[in-house]
């Protein structure tokens, strides 16, 4: 029969509280092989990086499709900025003297070849900037008390607490560039993509209600709350600017 050591070798210790590690900083790394799941927004998100300068480092262009097992270098690079092209400049045209044909002999002119109907030209497909989201642009993911604020080493957003099954909102237009649980302490994540500047990111939901690549309105219902992920009901959300946690509160709306 084994006897008890020491006082302390007997107790019970309680259960560990689940980590939210949305709270804490990414590991250090230098690089990163491509997990089944991952997007380039994910894996920018994960490490705090700015995705178009991830995808930059590592010559990866636009839509910024990634393959498993690709190994990506965790750095930015200097991403230089497009020249405007000048409109090109035209000459006017010299005025050539038209010399008049001459006048057929037969009273009957020589029937032309029918000229087959000029095939249409497909529409050009511009690109339509997307503008930055200003303050008044912006609405609240979710109602319900902030019970923990952001904080810049400790905490990159905000806890909004409420219960089970509440809905969450987009809080402005965009699109949905990761859906899933590949974050450790996120649970069921969403992250939109507003403009190149601004991505915003809805953790510990229960069911989420769209997919990558669907285009969402601003307060259009995009899940459920929940607690996956952590202990507790609550919509932890963030907002990156250019890559890098910025406090929500600074740009939604007064309540």
């Amino acid at each position: 029969m084994l006897m008890c050591l020491g006082i302390q070798a007997c107790a019970v210790r309680p259960p560990a509280p689940i980590e939210d590690r949305a709270s804490t900083p990414a590991p250090d790394a230098r690089s990163y092989r491509v997990q089944p799941g991952d997007t380039l927004y994910s894996i920018a998100w994960r490490y705090g990086l700015d995705y178009p300068r991830l995808a930059a480092a590592n010559a990866i262009a636009p839509p910024f499709t990634i393959h498993v097992g690709q190994r990506l270098a965790l750095r930015e690079a200097d991403v230089p900025a497009t020249p405007a092209r000048p409109a090109p400049v035209r000459k006017p045209r010299k005025s050539v003297p038209v010399t008049p044909p001459r006048r057929p002999i037969a009273d009957t002119p020589e029937p032309r070849p029918a000229s087959p109907p000029a095939s249409p030209k497909p529409p050009l497909r511009e690109a339509i900037p997307s503008p930055d989201v200003t303050v008044g642009d912006w609405s609240w993911p979710a109602t319900g008390p902030v019970v923990r604020r952001f904080s810049a080493t400790l905490h990159k957003g905000i806890d909004i607490g409420g219960d089970e099954g509440d809905p969450v909102v987009a809080v402005a237009a965009g699109q949905v560039v990761y859906a899933g649980t590949g974050i450790p302490g996120y649970g069921e994540l969403l992250i939109l993509r507003h403009n190149p500047r601004y991505l915003s990111a809805y953790g510990h939901n229960d069911r989420l209600l769209v997919g990558e690549g669907a285009r969402v309105r601003a307060g259009q219902q995009i899940a459920t709350r929940g607690s996956s992920g952590t202990d507790a009901v609550k919509l932890h959300f963030e907002i990156r600017e250019n890559g890098k946690p910025i406090d929500p509160m600074s740009l939604l709306p007064p309540r």
